[in-house]
């Protein structure tokens, strides 16, 4: 795995890594989570489901008794549409405002007094008693009781309109099926009577109301026609009304009319005065043969062919004959009468145009002299009609308000006492044979999802205090490091056993750790790597020879150095002495040659810690440890350097500013979130280069199947018929 292309986070502490991961990941890291809490998830479900089957037990039988009732905006209609169309229809509401109108009424206090008085349920006992509260009947007044009884019955009332439907469920609920059934039925009833009462009570005030407006109506009615017509008579006014229309404003004197005919006469000869105008100066500012009015007469034209044909003739015999021939002769006599016919036919024309541009003058200036004498006379009489107007619309708008009341009041009358309602039963409530509640098995479900959903939040809520590094995704999201690589719990008591097997799961999983490390920088393979880790016995030791032996394996020169001077392990790992080594070559006491150990292994050296000295942080940190990294360094390819713990020590951080590149190493589910970031903390005080970090005896079976093939740990088993368990 690529320390640029490690797994994006899963838990709550990383929300943008989630959402760069998507919901693939999120929901195996679930399924990881589920199966860890298995236990507890199935307890606290168990409890949950156990203690609504007692409080199911426990609980007294309901029944629910339901009455259906269809609410239409109209009523059927009896008079027919002309008479009941004001009283009846509702199609211009808001349909859904009426409906939801109708349901707040089926709820309102007033509709359950009419069914506790309907039914007398505050002297009912038995009422009482289905609802559970048998000392109101000895302890309260009928007063109190008939108050209790509305609150109970709209408290135990249940009304349901589906969506896209005018049929409305109105049920009621008691520990009494027959109680039930009756007060489901009398609020059915009771909803049909309030809705015809209030039609009753609305109609027979607006026959009062609207009879006592008609008498004041008509007696204004006539008193201003009667003053219309006086000042009609006195002002000697003559009007024209439209008899499609009643309406006085509309109405004309005779002067104003014959004004308008004669002004749009007047009008039409004005423009007619105009159109022969033009053609009268177009016609006499040009020559009397340029005019196109003179060439398109008919005559003109005839005579004009004719002259042109004895032009021609002429030219012809002027060319075979004398000037005096005849032929000649009678030719031009005939071009000469032609000439003369076409300048009369030519004038003519002309002062006929001519003649029509003075008629039309002519008519115009005569009715333009008849409307100035009409207009003087209308204003005189629009003066006068001032006051007519506001009579006359005063006498419209009175005679409007009379037709509209005396039309109303007919379909009142006709109207009153139809019975007719908006309002039916579809469905009787029937006495219910079975209770409505408690029901075992739904209250079985809801306490299952509900102790499910607590026992999941539960766990997932632990899982966010929990910061302890439990599976790959954890790396990234909890500490912000590159995962370089996940190296599975080993099979066998000796790691380095399972290491010798090229096919292990352990071997595999370096060799993915050591491509990783080929790719950690810009530069590759770093020449000095640090291996460290948090807190002791994380795996770092035996990393640090997997690491070396895995790069000696494919050619290269690996110095491994055992740089933890207080708990040294390496020389055990590989077998062999720690009588010398890194502390003997910081004191001086002796040379790289005397202390550098050949491995078994070609192509890798081992340097030991060597005797412990009182003080390694001082040795470490000396001019010393630099000069010999930077000679090793000239003279191997890879120099793995194990070092101690980071907590509480100084002496990784002090080799982490020698190294090219660090590693940290993490233990899965004993590495802690917190802890390694004050680790980091430290070690990042001088600045290293930490490459990323690889998570260590991971158990993939504990953590769920999903990450034990996501991780590829049963892929690769050479033919072997069962896999290795462990890793």
């Amino acid at each position: 795995m690529d320390a640029t292309t490690s797994p994006t986070a899963l838990t709550g502490t990383a929300s943008p890594q989630i959402a760069e991961a998507g919901l693939g990941p999120l929901i195996r890291y679930s399924l990881v989570l589920f199966r860890r809490n298995v236990w507890l998830i199935a307890a606290l479900v168990t409890l949950a489901v156990a203690l609504a089957v007692v409080l199911t037990m426990l609980q007294t039988p309901q029944y629910t008794a339901t009455s259906t009732v269809e609410i239409n905006e109209q009523a059927d209609t009896v008079l027919g549409d002309e008479l009941e169309s004001d009283t009846n229809n509702t199609a211009a509401w808001n349909i859904e405002m009426f409906l939801n109108t109708q349901l707040e009424i089926l709820r309102s206090r007033a509709l359950a007094e009419r069914v506790v008085r309907r039914l007398d349920l505050a002297t009912n006992e038995r009422f009482f008693a289905a609802m559970q509260a048998q000392g109101l009947i000895d302890d309260a007044s009928e007063a109190e009781r008939a108050d209790a009884a509305v609150d109970m019955v709209r408290g135990r009332l249940g009304v349901d309109l589906p969506r896209s439907s005018r049929v409305a469920s109105v049920s009621f609920t008691s520990t009494d099926p027959q109680v039930s059934a009756d007060v489901a039925n009398a609020y059915a009833a009771e909803f049909i009577q309030a809705n015809l009462q209030r039609k009753f009570d609305s109609s027979a005030y607006a026959r009062s109301f609207v009879a006592e407006q008609l008498d004041e109506t008509r007696v204004r009615l006539e008193a201003s026609e009667r003053e219309l017509n006086a000042y009609a008579r006195q002002a000697g006014l003559i009007r024209t009304r439209d008899p499609n229309n009643e309406d006085a404003s509309v109405a004309g004197s005779v002067t104003a009319s014959s004004l308008m005919q004669l002004n749009q006469a007047a009008n039409t000869a004005q423009a007619a005065r105009i159109e022969a105008e033009a053609k009268w100066n177009a016609e006499r500012g040009q020559p009397l043969f340029a005019s196109q009015t003179v060439l398109n007469n008919q005559t003109v034209e005839n005579l004009m062919t004719r002259r042109a044909d004895v032009q021609t003739k002429l030219e012809s015999a002027r060319e075979r004959y004398l000037r005096d021939h005849p032929s000649v002769l009678t030719l031009e006599a005939e071009l000469a009468a032609i000439e003369g016919s076409l300048n009369r036919a030519a004038n003519d024309v002309r002062n006929s145009v001519r003649a029509n541009y003075q008629s039309a003058l002519s008519a115009e200036q005569r009715l333009q002299a008849q409307v100035r004498t009409l207009q003087g006379a209308t204003l005189a009489e629009q003066d006068r009609s001032v006051r007519y107007n506001t009579l006359a619309r005063e006498a419209d708008t009175n005679r409007q308000i009379y037709d509209g009341l005396l039309q109303r009041f007919r379909e009142l009358n006709a109207s009153s006492g139809i019975t007719a309602s908006n309002i039916a039963v579809v469905d009787v409530a029937q006495i219910p044979l079975g209770p409505s509640s408690p029901s075992f098995r739904r209250n079985i479900l809801i306490a299952f999802v509900l102790g499910l959903g607590f026992a999941c939040g539960l766990v997932f809520l632990r899982d966010q205090l929990d910061d302890r590094l439990r599976v790959p995704e954890d790396v990234e999201a909890k500490i912000g490091l590159p995962l370089l690589g996940v190296i599975p719990r080993s099979t066998e008591e000796d790691p380095a056993a399972e290491l010798a097997d090229p096919k292990s799961i352990l071997a595999e999983s370096y060799s993915a750790l050591r491509t990783s490390l080929l790719y950690s920088t810009r530069e590759g393979l770093p020449g000095i790597l640090l291996v460290t880790s948090a807190q002791a016995s994380e795996g770092k030791t035996t990393t640090s020879y997997a690491v070396a032996r895995g790069f000696a394996r494919v050619g290269k020169r690996v110095l491994l150095v055992d740089a933890d001077l207080r708990r040294p392990s390496v020389h055990k790992v590989l077998g062999i002495e720690n009588k010398k080594g890194l502390s003997s070559l910081l004191v001086g006491q002796l040379t790289p040659q005397e202390t550098i150990l050949a491995s078994e292994f070609e192509g890798l050296d081992v340097l030991p810690a060597g005797p412990i000295p009182p003080s390694p942080a001082e040795l470490l940190s000396s001019p010393r440890m630099a000069a010999l990294l930077e000679q090793f360094d000239q003279q191997y390819d890879l120099i793995v350097i194990d070092s101690a713990p980071i907590l509480g020590l100084a002496d990784s951080t002090e080799l982490a500013a020698l190294a090219d590149g660090v590693m940290v190493v993490i233990e899965a589910s004993r590495g802690r979130g917190g802890q390694l970031r004050n680790a980091l903390r430290r070690l990042r005080s001088s600045s290293p280069v930490v490459l990323g970090a690889v998570l260590t005896k991971f158990d993939p079976k504990a953590a769920g199947n999903a990450y034990y093939s996501y991780y590829g740990y049963e892929y690769y088993r050479y033919g072997e018929p069962e896999a290795k368990a462990g890793g």
